[in-house]
C-alpha cells in the first residue's frame, strides 16, 4: 500500500461486478488474507496524530495543569496521582461520548466527514435508537428531538467540567484518604454526568453505547462513592482493580469457543505492521483453498489471548509479589499495544491505551503489598457487592445474549458478535438519502473522494468479505442465497458499516441495526418489497451450540426465524464453494415465500472444497404447529 493510495484487490473493474457473488467474496477475502482493508498508509498517520495530539497531547495537558500536580512533562511526578487518573479516564469518557474516540475515521466506515457522533446526535430529526420501544414512559419514538439534543450537550458539559476544575484534597473527601495521595476530583460533580447518562441511554442506546458506559460508567460511579467508603481511596484503588479484572476476565471467557480462532487471522492480515505476505499467509490453512485459521491462529488466540485475559488478570489482582506485579503488567500493556498495532476495524484505540495506562497505574503505582490488596479493603462484603455487580451484565449477556449488547457482555474482540449483512436490489440502497443526517452512503462519501463508482463499490464489498471470514458471515450469507431475488445482481452491504452512516456510531453490535432500526429506515425511505432485505443473527449463548437468526423484509418486517450450528459454519470457506450451510427454520410468516433457490441448486451442485461436506438437506424444518410459542414470539417482534 502507499501513502495515500489504497491497495485495492487485483480485479478487472470492467467485469467484476458481472461476475457471481460467491467468486467476487472470494476475490476480496483472498485480497484481505494479504493486504487486509489495504487502506492507504495515510490513514493510520490519522489515527497515530490523532492519538498523540488530541488524546494523549490535549489530555494530559488538561489533566495535570486543573490538578495542580507537575507539568505534563513531569511524568514521574504525576503518573500514579489519582487525580490525573481519574481526569484521564473522564477525557476518555467525553471523547467517546463526543464520537471522536473509537468507531472514528475510515476505518470504520467514516470517510467523509471522519467524524460521525456529535454531529448525528447534535442535530434534530436524524434517528435515535431506545433499548425499550414502547416499555419505558417517555422514550416513544425513534426521531430525535430538541429535548435529545439539549440532554446530550448538557451530558457532554457535565464531562468535560469535572476534567478543567481543579480537584479537592483528599482528606477532606474521606477518612483513609492521606494527604500524600494528592487531590481527587470532586465526588458530587461525577453524579451529574452518570444520571444524565442513564437517561440518555433509556431514549438512545447508540450514545449509551457508543460512550462506553459499561466500563467507563462503574468507573466514574467508584471515583464517586469514595466519601461513603471505609477506607476511602485505598477501596476505591481496590474497586477499579475488580472493575479491570472483570474486563479482562469477562473478555477471555467470552473468547472460549469457535469464534475467536476466526478473528485472528483478519486481525492480522490488517496490521500494518507484519511484514510481507508470508506471515500473514501463515495464519491460514492453505491459502489460496482454505483460508480458515491455521493452527497457529488458533494457538494465538487461545494462548496469548484466551489464556493471557484470565490468568494474568488473576495473577495481578491476587498476588502481593513486585516481580509478579511487573511482569503481569508488562503483559497486559504489550497485549493491548498489539492490539493496537493492528488497527482494527472499529478502531478502538483509545480505549487500549487508557488500559495500559490503567494496568500500569493501579498493579505498579498502587501495588498489592503496599495495602492496596483484596485483604486491605474495609469490608470483605464491599469486595463480594463489587464482584456481584460488575459480573451481573457479562453473565446474563453470555446466557442471554439478546438481552443485553456485546460491551456490556464483554464479548469485544470475541468473534460471537450480533452481525448483519444488507442486500438491496439495484438502485435501492439510495432510498436510503431520504434518511436525514449529517452524511451521505458510504459508496457515495467515496466517490465524491474521487474513486470511480466501481471502485467504490469494490471497497465496500471488502467489508462484507471481511465479514464473511468470521464464522457468523457464512450464515449471513447462506441466508442471502435464499432469501434474495438474483442475489448475484444485488448491492451487498456490511450492515456494521452501513449502520454507522446512518446513526453516526458502530462497535460491531448488531443489536443496533436490528428490526427496530429497519422499521425506522422503513418509514422513512418506503422500500417495496425484496428491495431490502436483511440477514441478521444473534450472539451465540454460551451454553448453547447454535445462533438464532431472523430474517427481515423490510417492506415486510421479520418473514423468517432460526437457528444454524456454529460448527456448519466454521468447517466452510467464507465463499461458500459447498453452497450454503444447514438452517433450522423455527418459523416463518405463512405469506411470505423466499427467494427463487436457482443460486442455492447451483451452489449446492458445484464442485465441493476441502474441510467440508454437502448438507443433506440446506434448509430444514419445524412443525409450526407443535411451536405456537415462536410463532407468537415473531408475531410480537
Amino acid at each position: 500500500m502507499g501513502l495515500t493510495t489504497p491497495d485495492a484487490p487485483p480485479v478487472d473493474a470492467e467485469t467484476f461486478e458481472s461476475l457471481p457473488l460467491s467468486e467476487r467474496i472470494r476475490a476480496v477475502v483472498l485480497h484481505w488474507v494479504d493486504c487486509g482493508f489495504g487502506s492507504p498508509k495515510l490513514f493510520h498517520i490519522i489515527y497515530i496524530l490523532k492519538l498523540a495530539v488530541l488524546y494523549i497531547g490535549v489530555g494530559v495537558i488538561l489533566a495535570t495543569l486543573t490538578s495542580g500536580i507537575g507539568a505534563p512533562w513531569q511524568v514521574a511526578q504525576w503518573w500514579n496521582e489519582p487525580i490525573v487518573f481519574q481526569k484521564l479516564v473522564l477525557w476518555t469518557f467525553l471523547l467517546e461520548t463526543i464520537g471522536v474516540a473509537g468507531s472514528w475515521g475510515p476505518l470504520a466506515g467514516k470517510f467523509k466527514p471522519m467524524t460521525g457522533g456529535c454531529l448525528f446526535w447534535l442535530r434534530p430529526g436524524t434517528i435515535r435508537m431506545p433499548p425499550w420501544p414502547g416499555k419505558v414512559p417517555g422514550t416513544n419514538g425513534f426521531n430525535r428531538t430538541v429535548f435529545d439534543v439539549v440532554l446530550y450537550a448538557l451530558l457532554l458539559i457535565a464531562l468535560f467540567v469535572p476534567i478543567i476544575l481543579p480537584g479537592v484534597t483528599g482528606s477532606t473527601v474521606a477518612a483513609g484518604s492521606p494527604e500524600d495521595l494528592g487531590n481527587l476530583v470532586s465526588p458530587p460533580l461525577l453524579f451529574v454526568p452518570l444520571v444524565l447518562l442513564v437517561i440518555m441511554g433509556l431514549r438512545d442506546k447508540v450514545i449509551f453505547i457508543a460512550a462506553r458506559a459499561e466500563q467507563y460508567g462503574p468507573a466514574v460511579l467508584i471515583f464517586g462513592l469514595v466519601p461513603f467508603l471505609g477506607n476511602g481511596l485505598v477501596d476505591m484503588i481496590i474497586m477499579l482493580k475488580l472493575l479491570i479484572f472483570s474486563v479482562w476476565v469477562g473478555a477471555g471467557v467470552s473468547k472460549i469457543g469457535k469464534h475467536f480462532s476466526f478473528v485472528i487471522p483478519p486481525m492480522i492480515s490488517n496490521a500494518p505492521i507484519i511484514p510481507g505476505k508470508a506471515i500473514r499467509r501463515l495464519h491460514y490453512r492453505n491459502y489460496p483453498d482454505d483460508v480458515r485459521p491455521s493452527h497457529l491462529a488458533s494457538g494465538i488466540g487461545h494462548v496469548l489471548g484466551t489464556l493471557v485475559e484470565i490468568v494474568t488478570p488473576l495473577v495481578l489482582l491476587l498476588s502481593t509479589d513486585w516481580t509478579l506485579a511487573l511482569a503481569g503488567t508488562l503483559l497486559m500493556i504489550l497485549f493491548h499495544g498489539f492490539i493496537t498495532s493492528t488497527f482494527p476495524l472499529a478502531v478502538p484505540l483509545e480505549w487500549n491505551l487508557l488500559f495500559m495506562y490503567i494496568a500500569g497505574f493501579l498493579f505498579l503505582g498502587h501495588p498489592n503489598g503496599d495495602g492496596y490488596g483484596l485483604g486491605d479493603a474495609s469490608s470483605p462484603w464491599l469486595i463480594v457487592a463489587t464482584l456481584a455487580c460488575l459480573f451481573f451484565f457479562p453473565v446474563l449477556g453470555n446466557l442471554r445474549p439478546d438481552l443485553v449488547a456485546f460491551t456490556p457482555s464483554m464479548r469485544q474482540y470475541a468473534g460471537n458478535w450480533a452481525s448483519a449483512l444488507w442486500a438491496f436490489q439495484p438502485g435501492a440502497e439510495d432510498k436510503l438519502n431520504a434518511v436525514n443526517r449529517p452524511t451521505k452512503n458510504q459508496v457515495d462519501q467515496l466517490q465524491e473522494m474521487e474513486f470511480p463508482r466501481v471502485a467504490a463499490e469494490i471497497t465496500m464489498l471488502q467489508t462484507a468479505g471481511w465479514r464473511s471470514m468470521h464464522s457468523q458471515g457464512r450464515g449471513l450469507f447462506s441466508l442471502l442465497y435464499h432469501h434474495v431475488n438474483d442475489v448475484d445482481r444485488a448491492t451487498i452491504r456490511e450492515a456494521e458499516f452501513s449502520c454507522n452512516s446512518l446513526l453516526g456510531f458502530n462497535f460491531g453490535d448488531g443489536h443496533l441495526h436490528n428490526h427496530h432500526l429497519i422499521a425506522e429506515l422503513q418509514r422513512r425511505c418506503q422500500f417495496e418489497p425484496g428491495e431490502f432485505v436483511v440477514a441478521w443473527v444473534e450472539s451465540q449463548p454460551i451454553h448453547k451450540s447454535t445462533q438464532d437468526y431472523m430474517v427481515i423484509d423490510a417492506a415486510v418486517g421479520i418473514v423468517e426465524r432460526g437457528t444454524w450450528n456454529v460448527a456448519d459454519c466454521v468447517k466452510e470457506q467464507p465463499w461458500l464453494p459447498n453452497g450454503p450451510i444447514p438452517l433450522n427454520v423455527t418459523w416463518r410468516d405463512p405469506h411470505y415465500t423466499p427467494a427463487s433457490r436457482s443460486t442455492v441448486t447451483s451452489m449446492e451442485s458445484a464442485p465441493q472444497s476441502a474441510g467440508a461436506q454437502k448438507p443433506e438437506s440446506a434448509v430444514r424444518h419445524h412443525d409450526l404447529a407443535t411451536e405456537p410459542a415462536l410463532q407468537d414470539a415473531a408475531e410480537r417482534d
